[in-house]
């Protein structure tokens, strides 16, 4: 399909920095911190989120150099389709696809736990059951209407989304060092990390499975670089950058509401994050602070997810992988209208599922992201051997150590996802959205490879219908 309007180039070295690095710290510092602590202890937990953090920097070395080398709108599509072709293409978009709504759904179901920590009498009009929660359509509503509200946002353009970006990511950083810093300065007590560790390997591991969900977000990057008006050498730096700086975040979370409260606080507390703020300064109007700075995590994440899997799903329909409606350009504000009210359904949708479905697309996700991220490396070493002489404006290292170590790390995370591992994912809820996710990208590519035969033999059958009319 040839394109026929073009992105607008309005995103700043600033708006990129902080897109990446608001989606990748989102709100699950404040719902979960006290669940990694519980697993695996604090300085397990902080142990998890560091190997976790090392595996995401040398993913995103390989995506730093591939950005700069095909710097297209769809970003790992691209990567792969050039190295390992269409198929492996598809593969790689598909997975980072359900890694990127699982956590516009994920944030959308976060919404109304904000909000009920806030006003915990506020369900009414109990819906069903699901995992032992019951779900009220109250409670439901809060998070529809915030997922249409960031939806229309990003229908009406990127600059206006980045913008958002940039305020509320200077809101959740400032509240949560004032975290970090009341908790090390008197608020909190180094006793209160005890155990250090828990819950052994299976601890540990099941910490470390949350990470890649955790951490996606810098790839995110080559989603928009069609958008973006900054050097190409400036690309690879950016996403190191943005890596190492929410590495550095999680530990500080971790480490902060530690010191706040001990494992039996820890296990009481509805959101540990904001327990450990109004303990830190001895009053619970700091924890309302803190929701504030949940509440612009849920926003920039939730914002930066619908942008990066919109613009996966337009280079997809462009390439003839998805129905060509996904690949629509609104003539005025120059954004992926279709792919963005699409995405922005099923978050709207998810709300319908309950509060158990944080953890279910956290899991479901990260095996998702794991699966393109190995594929991303492959893809990055095949290029290194392919076409060594290619012009690189970031280049990850003059040999291709870094590919393999990044492989060699994304293939030991997918096992820690398998059955029999003591960091599975969970049957049914976590299978099911799995498996019916991959089944739906099977009926796409079988449904791709059609129209490409189909497409083929017309071509062939017009070309012999004019070499019988020439003779």
């Amino acid at each position: 399909m040839k394109k026929t309007q073009e992105f607008n180039k309005v995103l700043s070295r600033a708006d990129v920095l902080v897109l990446a690095f608001g989606a990748m710290i989102g709100w699950g510092w404040v719902v979960l911190s006290g669940e990694w602590i519980l697993k695996a202890g604090s300085i397990g937990a902080i142990i998890a989120f560091l190997l976790g953090g090392i595996l995401v920097v040398f993913v995103g070395l390989t995506y730093a150099e591939l950005t700069t080398v095909f710097p297209k709108t769809g970003g790992a599509y691209h990567f792969v389709k050039e190295t390992l072709g269409r198929k492996a293409a598809f593969i790689v978009a598909w997975a980072l696809l359900l890694g990127y709504i699982s956590v516009v759904a994920f944030e959308a179901v976060a919404l109304p736990t904000v909000v009920e920590y806030i006003f915990p009498d506020y369900q009414s009009g109990y819906l069903w059951t699901l995992a032992g929660w019951d779900v009220y359509l109250s409670w439901a509503a809060v998070g529809m209407m915030g997922s249409i509200i960031v939806t229309i946002i990003n229908w009406v353009g990127v600059k206006q989304a980045a913008f958002l970006q940039i305020v509320l990511t200077l809101v959740l950083t400032v509240i949560g060092l004032m975290l970090v810093f009341g908790s090390a300065l008197g608020g909190g007590e180094i006793k209160n990390m005890e155990p250090l560790f828990a819950g052994g390997a299976a601890g540990l591991m099941g910490v470390m499975i949350m990470t890649p969900f955790l951490f996606v977000g810098f790839d995110v990057i080559p989603q928009v670089a069609e958008e973006m008006k900054i050097p190409m050498k400036a690309i690879g730096k950016i996403i190191v950058l943005s890596v190492s700086f929410a590495v550095l975040w999680y530990v500080l979370i971790i480490f902060g509401v530690s010191l706040s409260l001990d494992s039996q606080e820890l296990a009481g507390a509805s959101l540990a994050t904001a327990d450990a703020m109004g303990a830190a300064f001895g009053s619970p109007l700091f924890s309302k602070i803190l929701i504030l700075g949940g509440i612009a995590g849920i926003l920039t994440s939730w914002n930066a997810f619908i942008i990066g899997g919109s613009r996966i799903m337009y280079a997809m329909a462009q390439d003839g992988a998805l129905p060509a409606w996904f690949g629509k350009i609104h003539p005025k504000h120059k954004t992926p209208s279709n792919a963005i009210l699409a995405i922005g359904l099923l978050s709207t949708l998810s709300p319908l599922l309950g509060r158990p479905a944080l953890v279910w697309f956290v899991d479901a996700g990260g095996l998702a992201i794991v699966l393109a991220y190995f594929m991303v490396s492959w893809s990055f070493l095949v290029l290194r051997r392919k076409r060594p002489q290619l012009e690189r404006p970031f280049q990850a290292g003059k040999s291709s150590s870094i590919g393999w170590i990044s492989l060699i790390l994304t293939f030991g995370f997918i096992l820690l996802y398998m059955p029999g591992m003591p960091s599975a994912l969970i049957w049914p809820y976590e299978w099911i959205i799995t498996l019916a996710w991959w089944g739906i990208g099977a009926f796409f590519l079988a449904r791709g490879a059609s129209n490409k035969k189909a497409s083929s033999l017309n071509k062939g059958g017009s070309e012999h219908d004019q070499t019988r009319r020439v003779n």
